[in-house]
């Protein structure tokens, strides 16, 4: 199998709100739009916000989205002002990694990361 592309797909209870969560205070740039939905750049990925789609079936995304920051300290005041409840605090993890998790309106948990500069992801194993 070739994987050409990738994008998660959220289908949120309530579509303005979800929309405004992710463009306005996540602040992410608008990939394309197409009508009942939104396509967002998010680092290397996409997160498409879609108000159609969705199944008969009553599911609970059970995943985190990971979303890297340059300055944890700084996303976490942004979050603050914008009063976006902050899950858990920003913390040192034993894996060293800095994280802080918050949550979208139908509750799915987002991670947001600071990597070290002396952390091995950031290290060049070739």
């Amino acid at each position: 199998m070739e994987i050409l592309s990738s994008r998660t797909i959220l289908r949120p209870r309530d579509y303005e709100v979800t929309l405004a969560f992710y463009r306005d205070v996540l602040g992410l740039a608008i990939a394309r739009e197409y009508p009942g939905g939104t396509v967002f750049f998010a680092g290397q990925g996409l997160i498409e916000v879609s108000a159609h789609g969705g199944t008969d079936l009553e599911t609970r995304f059970a995943g985190a989205l990971w979303l890297q920051v340059r300055d944890l300290t700084a996303a976490q005041e942004e979050l603050v002002r914008a009063e976006v409840p902050i899950v858990r605090d920003a913390r040192l993890e034993p894996w060293g990694l800095h994280e802080m998790w918050i949550a979208d309106p139908d509750d799915i948990p987002i991670v947001l990361v600071q990597i070290p500069e002396d952390h091995p992801i950031r290290r060049d194993l070739r």
